[in-house]
């Protein structure tokens, strides 16, 4: 007999992480090299080569700037994944810190990359992968395609030191909700037990759930692949309206109810055009050409348009009465406020 799942269900892995399982960021500095002319004429720059050249053995003479235009000073950043080993390779992204034009072409030199602690966790070297492009030409024309100054180079850097992490240790997992939500997390615990028996799992707040877990490691992680793979059905999202001022886009989500309220729609276009007469004197006359402004100013008025909102009325109903006066995406922004200002929207409103 199969049990089938509840609606909208979700795997507890795509809603939830284990406490302590993250990536981390790492940063560093470094030098690309092999740059067609298009590198840095800043000073710490050469700087920067300068101190390079002398760690291989190389030292130049006192008060020469090396300042080569195929050298570029760039920052780098990666992420290190959740339990990566030592010899793992991971992506790293390279971008100008300097006056450089572009980086297609160049090569990174070796740069450690350091995390937060200031240890140092991977080591980045390679050929950069360079989306953009730039050119120019002598009359100070220039086009340019996306971004010539950051790159990637794939599987650009070696791990050399591991993250420790809580995984292993103590007799719990707790598994943290993406998203906070109190009716979430007692679904997921009540799910838990359903499969693993009473007191397996309980909820600790609106975004924790703990579950006792075998001291074994072996054992764990098995423990930890069945929980993932549970199903839960997350509890609707809250009532929300998110506009996005600069397109004009409004989102609103199926919880949004509307108190009882009346709207009146309607627009009001004022058009001015101006139509300048120029008044010219007789030939021979010592009178001046003039120019006489001429002003003609209209007003059109739509004709006003009220509906009325019924208590706790819907999302479809919502949409229905917009679209019946012909409302356009920023008169609803519009409507959306002053219903929220009225006290009638029942939802929260998001400008973005």
């Amino acid at each position: 007999m199969s049990v089938l799942a509840p609606a909208r269900a979700e795997r507890i892995k795509d809603i939830a992480s284990i406490a302590g399982v993250r990536t981390n960021q790492l940063v560093g500095y470094g030098l690309v090299v092999g740059l067609d002319k298009s590198g840095d004429k800043t000073l710490f720059t050469g700087q920067g080569l300068r101190s390079m050249l002398a760690r291989l053995g190389m030292t130049l003479p006192p008060g020469v700037d090396p300042r080569a235009k195929n050298v570029a000073a760039v920052a780098i950043h990666a992420e290190l994944p959740a339990f990566s080993k030592s010899g793992q390779t991971i992506d790293v992204t390279v971008s100008s810190i300097g006056d450089a034009k572009s980086l297609r072409g160049g090569s990174l030199l070796m740069s450690p990359l350091k995390g937060a602690d200031g240890q140092v966790y991977a080591v980045a070297q390679g050929n950069l992968v360079v989306g953009g492009l730039s050119a120019s030409g002598l009359d100070g024309s220039k086009i340019t395609v996306n971004n010539p100054s950051v790159g990637r180079i794939p599987n650009g850097a070696t791990v050399e030191r591991e993250v420790a992490s809580p995984f292993a240790e103590g007799n719990d997992l707790v598994f943290n909700l993406h998203n906070a939500d109190f009716t979430t997390a007692n679904r997921m615990a009540e799910a838990i037990n359903r499969t693993l028996g009473p007191n397996a799992a309980k909820a600790l707040d609106g975004s924790s759930v703990q579950v006792s877990a075998p001291s074994d490691t072996s054992q764990r992680v098995t423990f930890a692949s069945m929980i993932e793979n549970m199903m839960v059905s997350p509890d609707d999202a809250p009532a929300r309206v998110i506009i996005n001022s600069r397109s004009g886009t409004v989102v609103i989500n199926s919880k949004v109810t509307v108190q009882p309220a009346a709207v009146s729609h309607g627009s009001l276009t004022v058009t001015i055009s101006e139509n300048p007469q120029v008044s010219q004197p007789e030939p021979f006359s010592d009178g001046q050409t003039v120019v006489t402004p001429q002003s003609d100013i209209s007003i059109e008025q739509e004709n006003n348009r009220m509906f009325v909102f019924n208590p706790g009325v819907s999302l479809d109903e919502i949409v229905k009465a917009v679209n019946d006066v012909g409302a356009a995406p920023s008169d609803l922004v519009a409507i959306l406020e002053a219903l929220k200002s009225a006290g009638a929207l029942r939802a929260e409103l998001i400008v973005i």
